[in-house]
C-alpha cells in the first residue's frame, strides 16, 4: 500500500493519532526553517527591478511585462501543483518528496537570475529576466504549496494552527531582517564610486551566489527536518490518478464560498501592496530621500520589534476579538502609518533631506505599522486553514494543497504583481534610465511618492474590504471540527468492517 497511512492512523509510540493535538516545538522550528528561502527571494526581489531597469537598461515596462509573464504562470501551475500535491504517491507521504526535488532547480534559477549573459541587448536581457522569473517561481511552487499545505495538516486545533503559521512568520520576518542587513552591509555596501550600491553591477554575483545556497539549504533543513510528521498528514484516497478536472471543479467550489474569496482577495491585495512598495520605497529612497544602502536597512531594523511580540499580541487581541476583526484592525494600522510619511511629503509637511530629523520622521512611523503586521499574516494563513476544514465539511474533500495554492501565488505576488505594477507605474511617470539623485522632475518624484503613500493605503482599504466578507468565527469552525470528527470516526470504522 506504498506505505501510506491506514484509516486508523498511529504515531510512533502505535497510539491513535490526535488530530487536536498540540505540534512540539522543534516540528515548529523546522517546519519555519524554510523562511530562509522566502526571505532570501523577498529581499532580492526588491532589487530585481532595480538591478534590470537601472544597472542593465531593461526599460520599466519590459520589466513589469515581464513579471505579468510569471504571474501568468503562476495563476496556472500554483493550483495544478497543490492538486499534484494532495494525490502525490510516495511512501515518504504526499509532501516531502516535491519539497525536496525543488531544492536545486530553486537554487540554480535564483542564480542565473541575478548573473545574466553580458552582452546582452534590451530584449535579450527581458527574455533572460522573464526566462528565469519564470522557472524560479515554478521551483518554488514545488516547495512552498506542499509546505503550507503540510502545515496545515500537523492538527486540527484552532489556536494551535495560528502558533505554527505564527513560528514561520516570525522566522520570516526575522530571516528577512537578516537578510536586508546582509545585502545593504555585506553585499550592496556604498563607496565613493556608488554612494547607493544597489547600483554597483560587479556586487551581484555575490547576491546571485550567497542567495541560491541559502535557498537550497533551507530548502532541504525544512523537508528533512519535518519528515518524522509524515504519520500525522491526513489520510486520503490516493488510489485514483490526480483529476485535474475535479482539482477545477474544486477550486470553482472554493471560489464560491464567500470566506475562501474573501481570504484570497484581501491575501492578494496585501502582497502585490507589499510587492509594489518594496520596489517603489527603493526608488523613493534612493531619489527621493536620498540614503545610503546602510540608512535603507533601518526600514528592516524598524521591523524586529514586531516579530518578536506576533505570537502574544496575536493571543492577547483573540482573547475578545475573532481572526476578521484582527486582521482588518491590523490592516488599517498598518496601511495608514506606512503611508503617512510619503503623504506629508507630498503636501510638504515633511524635514526637508538636509534634516537631521529625517529619518526618524521617514522610518517611526513605519516602525508603528510593523508592530502589527505580522499578525495580518498570521491570522490570513490561519484563516486558510479553516476554509480547508469548512470544505472537508461542504464536500467530504480534503484539498490543502489547492486551498494554499493561493498563499503561494501570493508569496510569489509580492515581487511579481509588485514588479508588474511597479515597473508599469515607473514608465507612466517617465522614470528615466541612468537616473541621478537630485536631478529628477518633481513631478516623477510626486509619481514615486504617490505609490508610496496614497496607491499603497488604497490598496489597504481595499483588503479591508474584501474581509468584511468573511463568515468563519470560532463557534462555527468548532461546530463543523465536531462534524468533520464523526464523520471521520463512522469512515475509519466502517473502512475497518470492509478490510475484516
Amino acid at each position: 500500500m506504498d506505505n501510506e497511512i491506514e484509516n486508523n492512523p498511529v504515531d510512533g509510540t502505535g497510539e491513535p493519532i490526535n488530530r487536536r493535538r498540540k505540534v512540539p516545538v522543534p516540528t515548529k522550528l523546522f517546519f519555519a526553517s524554510g523562511a530562509f528561502q522566502e526571505a532570501t527571494v523577498v529581499a532580492a526581489g526588491v532589487v530585481t527591478v532595480l538591478f534590470y531597469n537601472q544597472v542593465l537598461g531593461v526599460s520599466p515596462a519590459l520589466c513589469g511585462t515581464a513579471f505579468l509573464i510569471a504571474s501568468i504562470v503562476d495563476g496556472f501551475t500554483d493550483p495544478m501543483v497543490g492538486a499534484f500535491s494532495d494525490h502525490f504517491k510516495s511512501r515518504w507521504g504526499r509532501r516531502h518528496p516535491l519539497m525536496l526535488g525543488a531544492a536545486l532547480p530553486a537554487g540554480i534559477a535564483f542564480y542565473c537570475l541575478y548573473q545574466p549573459i553580458e552582452g546582452l541587448s534590451e530584449m535579450g536581457y527581458f527574455v533572460w529576466l522573464s526566462v528565469f522569473l519564470v522557472l524560479m517561481r515554478i521551483s518554488i511552487t514545488f516547495y512552498n504549496i506542499p509546505h503550507d499545505a503540510l502545515g496545515a495538516e500537523l492538527t486540527d486545533d484552532y489556536d494551535e494552527r495560528s502558533s505554527i503559521f505564527g513560528y514561520n512568520l516570525v522566522a520570516v520576518a526575522l530571516t528577512a531582517t537578516l537578510m536586508v542587513l546582509i545585502v545593504n552591509f555585506l553585499i550592496f555596501p556604498s563607496s565613493p564610486e556608488y554612494a547607493n550600491g544597489y547600483l554597483n553591477e560587479s556586487r551581484y554575483f555575490l547576491l546571485a551566489s550567497l542567495g541560491a545556497v541559502a535557498v537550497v539549504i533551507s530548502i532541504l533543513v525544512c523537508a528533512l527536518g519535518t519528515m518524522d510528521q509524515i504519520p500525522y498528514i491526513h489520510d486520503v484516497d490516493i488510489s485514483k490518478k490526480v483529476d485535474y478536472g475535479k482539482m477545477f471543479r474544486e477550486l470553482g467550489s472554493l471560489l464560491r464560498n464567500s470566506s475562501y474569496l474573501s481570504t484570497c482577495l484581501s491575501l492578494l491585495t496585501i502582497y502585490a501592496s507589499l510587492g509594489i512598495l518594496g520596489v517603489v520605497s527603493t526608488y523613493a529612497y534612493i531619489y527621493v530621500y536620498g540614503l545610503s544602502t546602510e540608512q535603507m536597512t533601518l526600514a528592516g531594523i524598524m521591523k524586529m520589534p514586531g516579530i518578536f511580540i506576533a505570537l502574544p499580541l496575536l493571543v492577547w487581541m483573540s482573547r475578545g476579538m475573532d481572526k476578521k476583526t484582527i486582521l482588518m484592525l491590523t490592516t488599517a494600522i498598518t496601511g495608514i502609518f506606512a503611508a503617512l510619511p510619503h503623504l506629508l511629503k507630498m503636501i510638504d509637511w515633511f524635514p526637508g533631506n538636509e534634516s537631521s530629523f529625517l529619518l526618524v520622521a521617514l522610518f517611526l512611523p513605519l516602525f508603528i505599522s510593523a508592530l502589527v503586521t505580522p499578525v495580518t499574516s498570521i491570522v490570513l494563513d490561519s484563516q486558510l486553514v479553516d476554509v480547508a476544514d469548512v470544505h472537508e465539511y461542504q464536500t467530504g474533500s480534503r484539498a490543502e494543497g489547492v486551498v494554499f495554492s493561493i498563499r503561494s501565488f501570493a508569496v510569489k505576488a509580492t515581487s511579481g504583481i509588485g514588479g508588474l505594477f511597479a515597473g508599469f507605474g515607473l514608465e507612466f511617470i517617465g522614470f528615466p534610465e541612468d537616473a541621478e539623485v537630485g536631478m529628477l522632475s518633481q513631478e516623477t518624484l510626486t509619481g514615486l511618492l504617490f505609490m508610496n503613500g496614497p496607491l499603497y493605503l488604497m490598496l489597504y482599504l481595499l483588503a479591508i474590504f474584501f474581509m468584511s466578507f468573511y463568515k468563519i468565527d470560532k463557534k462555527r469552525h468548532a461546530e463543523i471540527l465536531a462534524e468533520l470528527e464523526t464523520r471521520r470516526e463512522v469512515e475509519a470504522h466502517e473502512n475497518g468492517e470492509k478490510e475484516t
